[in-house]
């Protein structure tokens, strides 16, 4: 197995700096507007932006957790069941700018889910996706993000891995795994 970084600590930081600026010049002062990270993994990109919000507007933005596992259309295909996450949506999203946040979009599955799974807590004016790295040329569903930290092309067989800052892991850092093939 081949692990190649793509975007290392400092550039994503540089990037998260950059969405969250976006985020403003598109949205202002976040009175229409909501962010959901997608459990499990869009939620620590929701958490970020969140934070580097905060600290550029000096108020809170409305960020709340979304889960989509029952949502999805292979939950019943997989060998080891799933287990469902929270979710964490503490206000209103009818007639809500409703961003949607995950770390990675490749086949738009997950956000078809996603979509499906935030009808059940009302119905926003508009819905918007951003996310930290596009698999380019890899969807199964026309989904496209509106907000992308940076476009990646990989094959179908590779596999990008987003690794947060936690106590065991001292950086933030975005890999494409490659699977060596035996012959």
């Amino acid at each position: 197995m081949q692990k190649r970084l793509i975007v290392s600590d400092q550039l994503l930081d540089i990037m998260l700096q950059r969405l969250a600026h976006q985020l403003i010049e598109n949205h202002v002062d976040f009175s229409e507007s909501v962010i959901l990270g997608l459990q499990p993994r869009g939620i620590y990109l929701a958490e970020r932006l969140e934070q580097k919000l905060n600290a550029i507007l000096g108020f809170p933005v409305r960020t709340g957790a979304l889960d989509i596992t029952f949502h999805r259309d292979d939950f019943r295909r997989r060998e080891n069941p799933l287990t469902a996450n929270a979710t964490r949506i503490n206000f209103h999203i009818e007639n809500q700018n409703v961003i949607l946040v995950d770390d990675v979009l490749y086949t738009g599955r997950s956000v078809r889910a996603a979509l499906d799974a935030m009808i059940a807590y009302g119905r926003p004016a508009k819905v918007e996706l951003l996310v930290l790295i596009d698999r380019r040329y890899t969807r199964h569903l026309p989904i496209e993000a509106m907000y992308v930290g940076k476009y990646v092309n990989s094959l179908p067989s590779e596999k990008v891995l987003v690794e947060w800052k936690a106590p065991d892991n001292p950086e933030d850092n975005v890999w494409l795994i490659t699977k060596n093939e035996e012959l």
